[in-house]
């Protein structure tokens, strides 16, 4: 399996991060412009490293599933918020045919590692998903598919709203989505967020998201 780890600036999380891969998944880094030395030190701990000059949490991503090789590939935030073992089960569900498309539900593992702006606007946009039809609760950051099933999608936003769009077209195809419980904490001390770190970062995703669904 391989695991696209789409980075900005997650030097301090990405050693925790690269150490909790589960046997044969194989890291992916995607440096979206990093200044903290992130690119080296995922070089120093094995994990193949790409570079996308473009910013955007969609640009990472797309660069990284481009290169990927395995049939099954996972996407997981490199800032230590996830475990990297969680992946395990949804791949097994895409792998064994269960599923077409596994995505984690964020469960909080305690209060602070979730915001309330950034759960509220989540909330509301999963709520507009199974509006049109596609059973989430969560526009999950740990996801698990087929490669060439997902370039077949033609997913084209290159920002945040990447993964809103992925689910809007997987939905449409037919795809059988499964939804797993994962455990979500607060992400590794001396990173910051760019989507909920911040109120205004919160706001943004969720215009860049909304914007999929005009």
């Amino acid at each position: 399996m391989d695991v696209v780890l789409p980075c900005l600036d997650e030097a301090a999380a990405l050693p925790g991060v690269l150490a909790g891969m589960p046997p044969g998944f194989r890291a992916i880094v995607v440096d979206n412009g990093s200044a903290d030395g992130s690119p080296q030190v995922a070089a120093d701990l094995g994990a193949i490293v790409l570079h996308e000059p473009r910013r955007g949490y969609g640009a990472a991503v797309h660069t990284g599933l481009s290169a990927a090789t395995a049939d099954v590939v996972c996407f997981l935030d490199a800032d230590g918020s996830l475990d990297p073992a969680e992946l395990a089960p949804l791949a097994s569900l895409v792998a064994t045919g269960r599923a077409d498309l596994a995505v984690g539900r964020r469960v909080p593992a305690e209060r602070a590692a979730w915001p309330w702006h950034a759960r509220a606007g989540n909330a509301l946009l999963a709520a507009l998903l199974r509006r049109r039809g596609v059973p989430v609760h969560d526009i999950a950051p740990a996801r698990a598919a087929r490669r060439l099933a997902l370039l077949d999608l033609g997913v084209a936003d290159r920002a945040f709203g990447y993964p809103l769009e992925l689910l809007l077209r997987a939905g449409a195809a037919g795809w059988r989505i499964a939804e797993l419980d994962v455990a979500y904490r607060r992400r590794t001390a001396g990173t910051r967020s760019k989507v909920s770190g911040s109120v205004r970062g919160t706001l943004r995703a969720v215009r860049d998201m909304a914007g999929v669904l005009r």
